[in-house]
C-alpha cells in the first residue's frame, strides 16, 4: 500500500464547465521525491491544493495510509503536511515567529529553527543581522525591520515548511525567485532536508528534475508522461521537448 494515493482525481472550479483536472492517478511512497512538472496552467497547483485538503474533489479520491482523507479531521490531516506555496504572507513579528508560527518566542525550538534556516540556505544572512532571528519583518511598522528580496523570502518560506517537520513536504515552485546558482545549491541540499519525508515538488523549470525519484509531466489537466528524468528523455516526448527548449537558454553559446 502506498503512503499517498491519488485515484482518478477530477476537479472543476466553481462556475466553470471544463475540468481543471481530468482523471489524475498516481502514488507516492514514504521517502519518495515526486516531481509534478508542466507549463503554467497545466493543473500542477490544483493538484497540490487538493492534496492539502484545501479544495474538495469533484471526482475520484485521495488516500493517506489507505484511508480516504475525508475520514480525517481537518486539523489531523493538515498536521501531516509542511507546505511552501507560491502565495505567501509574513506577519509583522520576528523572523523566528514567522518561521515557527508561534505567538511566543519562548515556545520556539531554537535548534530546530537554526537547522531549518541552514537547510533553506539563509542562516548565514539571518545571523549577520544585528538582531538575528529576532529581527522584525514589517518595515512600515518597525523602523529596525529588514526588507528581504524575493529569493530570500522564498528561502524563509522553505525554512517555515522545514520547521514544521511534517511527514509530507509540499514545495510549490520553491526556486522561482532564485538565480540558477542559488537554485542549484538548494537542490543539492534536498536529500538532506527531505530525508524520510514524502516530497511533492511542483515546477515548470526542469533544471530541478534530476533530483526527483519520479516525474509526472502534466498538460491541460492530465498526466501525459511519467518516469525518471532519464526515462522521459529517452521517450523524446513532451518532457524531452520542454527540457531541450529550456536548456537552450542555459548554454553559453546562446547567451
Amino acid at each position: 500500500m502506498a503512503f499517498l494515493e491519488v485515484e482518478h482525481l477530477k476537479y472543476r472550479y466553481p462556475h466553470t464547465k471544463k475540468l481543471a483536472l481530468d482523471d489524475i492517478s498516481f502514488t507516492a511512497e514514504k521517502g519518495e521525491f515526486i516531481g509534478i512538472i508542466g507549463e503554467n496552467g497545466a493543473g500542477k497547483s490544483t493538484v497540490i491544493k487538493l492534496l492539502c485538503g484545501l479544495y474538495q474533489v469533484t471526482g475520484g479520491q485521495i488516500l493517506l495510509n489507505g484511508e480516504n482523507i475525508q475520514q480525517y479531521t481537518l486539523d489531523s490531516y493538515h498536521s501531516c503536511f509542511s507546505v511552501a506555496f507560491q502565495d505567501y504572507y509574513f506577519l509583522p513579528v520576528s523572523i523566528a515567529q514567522n518561521i515557527a508560527l508561534c505567538p511566543s518566542e519562548d515556545e520556539i525550538d531554537k535548534n530546530r529553527l537554526y537547522q531549518a534556516l541552514e537547510f533553506a540556505g539563509i542562516r548565514e544572512l539571518i545571523e549577520a543581522l544585528p538582531n538575528k532571528e529576532q529581527t522584525k519583518m514589517n518595515k512600515t511598522l518597525f523602523k529596525d525591520a529588514v526588507d528581504f528580496s524575493g529569493g530570500e523570502l522564498q528561502k524563509l518560506l522553505l525554512a517555515r515548511a522545514l520547521y514544521k517537520n511534517a511527514p509530507i513536504l509540499i514545495l510549490d515552485e520553491p526556486t522561482a525567485a532564485l538565480d540558477p546558482i542559488a537554485e542549484n545549491e538548494l537542490y543539492l541540499k534536498y536529500n538532506s532536508f527531505s530525508k524520510d519525508k514524502t516530497t511533492v515538488f511542483i515546477s515548470h523549470r526542469l533544471s530541478s528534475t534530476r533530483f526527483c525519484d519520479r516525474i509526472f509531466f502534466m498538460s491541460d489537466g492530465c498526466i501525459i508522461e511519467m518516469g525518471t528524468h532519464e526515462e522521459l528523455m529517452q521517450k523524446k516526448g513532451k518532457y524531452y521537448q520542454m527540457y531541450q527548449m529550456q536548456s537552450y537558454y542555459y548554454k553559453e553559446d546562446n547567451i
